[in-house]
């Protein structure tokens, strides 16, 4: 549930909302903002290893599974529903 709920408050929905829906004119900007947060959060990570390994110090541990790996599986929704102009539900 906090991965979702992350991924709907990265896309502008309502991230604690049990129900809601995504509109296929709404489904371009969700998946650019999804994919510059992926991004944002590579770039993050990449600049803290550097960080440390610069001072002598331990690689920083990160998530596991990190966002890009998370978000895969909605990005490709998205995807498919803007190309078959329908909507996402969930909740109702």
């Amino acid at each position: 549930q906090p991965n979702g709920q992350r991924i709907l408050a990265l896309i502008g929905k309502d991230d604690h909302a049990a129900s809601g829906i995504v509109l296929p004119s709404q489904m371009a900007a969700a998946i650019a903002k999804l994919e510059a947060a992926v991004i944002q959060e590579e770039l993050s990570h990449q600049k803290l290893r550097q960080q440390a390994e610069s001072r002598d110090e331990p690689a920083p541990r990160f998530e596991a599974i990190s966002l890009r790996q998370r978000s895969l599986p909605f990005l490709d929704m998205l995807r498919r529903s803007l190309r078959e102009d329908q909507e996402i539900v969930w909740g109702v």
